[in-house]
């Protein structure tokens, strides 16, 4: 087992080999990418993080759908669609349990929630006392979701439930850090990255653990917290850095 120096540089080194333009290729953050102004950047990002599981390349696939219905103008849409652009979705097929009422449904919340704010920003706000997003996504839900139990709620995850949240978490990478590699976007100016966590997933929850970074055993939030404490000690600052080398080390096999 690697000492924490030893540790610390191994990480150091993998996190900058994959956090570089070269990532964005096969990545579903290639989907916001594809967009300079932020709200387009924001819903883009947005779904494309929620359909995040299962293979990269169908991932992108079912998000390019999702561009094309809405004209390539995701925020243009979302203001200005019709009911008639709605009931057409009905039916659709997107991305495995991800359907188009679900889709219809994401349209109808964004609406409601871009007619009172200029940014997805602001239902994520951290206050005082809180290091992470636990109570700030639960905001975003109250706020996304209307009370209504309704079949697309599954589809944004809770960590008052214990959900690892890791799509969410995903997004928040994305909109938060400040990536001087052109990876991750940094749009959203008054939240800071050292809150960030990493999204854990099967693959970055078992190479943390081959690791010795985490001991818990299942992937849930009690598990992202644990994998909270062990990455700040390495970089406080900018915690969610060290996703990159997780995925990496997953992706190459290179611990097995």
């Amino acid at each position: 087992m690697l000492n924490f120096e030893e540790l610390k540089s191994f990480l150091n080194e993998k996190a900058d080999q994959y956090n570089n333009p070269d990532f964005i290729a096969d990545d579903p953050i290639q989907i916001p990418h594809r967009f300079s102004l932020k709200q387009d950047v924001e819903i883009a990002g947005f779904l494309a993080a929620t359909i995040s599981w299962g293979n990269r390349k169908s991932i992108v696939k079912s998000a390019e759908k999702m561009l094309n219905i809405m004209g390539n103008s995701p925020y243009d849409f979302v203001l200005n669609h019709s009911d008639k652009d709605l009931d057409v979705l009905q039916d659709k097929s997107i991305h495995r349990t991800f359907n188009g009422q679900d889709f219809a449904y994401f349209i109808r919340q964004f609406n409601k929630i871009y007619k009172e704010n200029e940014s997805l920003e602001n239902l994520f706000m951290i206050k005082d006392q809180e290091t992470n997003f636990f109570h700030a996504i639960e905001r975003f839900r109250s706020g996304f979701l209307e009370t209504e139990k309704h079949r697309s709620h599954k589809h944004v995850s809770s960590p008052y439930k214990n959900s690892s949240s890791k799509r969410i978490i995903m997004f928040l990478r994305w909109m938060v850090r400040k990536d001087k590699h052109g990876v991750d976007f940094g749009i959203w100016e008054n939240i800071d990255q050292k809150y960030l966590s990493i999204p854990l997933d099967v693959h970055t929850g078992n190479i943390s653990r081959q690791l010795g970074l985490l001991s818990r055993t299942q992937n849930d939030w009690k598990t992202v917290e644990e994998l909270d404490i062990a990455v700040r000690k390495f970089d406080e600052k900018d915690p969610a850095r060290y996703d990159f080398a997780l995925f990496g080390l997953g992706v190459t096999k290179e611990l097995l």
